[in-house]
């Protein structure tokens, strides 16, 4: 039974898209600093159904809502660290239920368990600038119980995500080192492909690449017009296939929070991430089942080609 590491190397493997703003646009209201973690407790229907969308428009990896699953967050609505920790394993097994309930086995469909920043966290736009005031051991000890949480999951992997600094990289590779779980490492980067914080793209990429067990090394949340560079750079500083899944367009403006500007077109941009290097493609924010069905198409097209 092949695992996600292995199907990464043997082609292309599409990515599901945005599930917070699938779930905005289906009129859940996530406007709270708990963001998608109010609905995995009160309404873990429509977070599976959201995943199912993804599936049934050609995504096979359905990426969890525990992005924003934070114990600070979380405490201050009342729950207690262990339902907290009930809540990030039930986001992994939402999952796998629409995975079960699109008809996908496990070895040609998997589930990531989403890392999210510790600014996602804050819910105030910081992972879009990594300005947290921490050094590397605050990191590692914040992430270091949900990392452990996610990781007794058993999920395919560890989906860290939407990382916008040099030191959360470190931070959490050296974490996920400890653990030794399967797990791939995505950053957010700039305009210019520098890291939000402007450090080095590839010196993170080589950090993540000493993980004993990475699956793949990658960029999301980020605008999709800089992102064949910046693939161009993983790829010069990691021998490990690359994942990508940028934003739509669209520019997130956190203290108004709505999102301005245009998008659409990932699936026109496939075939040049691929050729840069990409192994698993999708979408991140704003970036619908429409647009998912879309690119499985190209890349199922270009798979027929070669």
């Amino acid at each position: 039974m092949p695992t996600l590491a292995e199907a990464l190397t043997q082609g292309t493997v599409v990515l599901d898209g945005g599930l917070g703003t699938l779930l905005e646009a289906r009129g859940h209201d996530l406007t709270s600093h708990l963001w998608t973690a109010r609905l995995l407790r009160d309404d873990p229907g429509a977070v599976r159904r959201a995943h199912e969308a993804y599936f049934a428009a050609g995504a096979r990896v359905a990426i969890s809502g525990s992005y924003q699953v934070s114990y600070e967050g979380l405490r201050a609505v009342g729950l207690a660290h262990d339902e907290v920790d009930a809540l990030l394993a039930s986001s992994v097994e939402i999952a796998r239920d629409a995975r079960d309930e699109a008809g996908l086995r496990a070895d040609e469909a998997w589930v990531a368990a989403s890392v999210g920043p510790y600014g996602a966290a804050r819910a105030d736009g910081s992972e879009y600038t990594g300005d947290y005031g921490m050094t590397v051991a605050e990191l590692r000890e914040w992430h270091r119980p949900r990392l452990e949480a996610l990781a007794a999951t058993g999920a395919d992997v560890l989906a860290v995500e939407t990382i916008p600094s040099l030191a959360e990289v470190e931070a959490i590779t050296a974490e996920l080192a400890a653990l030794d779980v399967p797990a791939w490492v995505s950053m957010t980067v700039d305009d210019d492909g520098s890291l939000r914080t402007g450090e080095s793209l590839a010196e993170a990429a080589a950090v993540a690449a000493s993980l004993p067990r990475l699956v793949a090394v990658g960029l999301n949340c980020c605008d999709p017009r800089g992102i064949a560079d910046a693939l161009r750079v993983l790829a010069g500083a990691t021998d490990a296939p690359l994942v990508v899944y940028p934003n739509s367009g669209e520019v997130w403006r956190a203290s108004e929070r709505r999102w301005s500007g245009d998008g659409g077109g990932l699936a026109d941009q496939a075939a040049a991430w691929r050729a840069a290097g990409a192994r698993g493609i999708g979408g991140c924010c704003r970036v619908g089942p429409e647009e998912i069905a879309a690119i499985a198409t190209r890349i199922a097209r270009r798979s027929r080609i070669r």
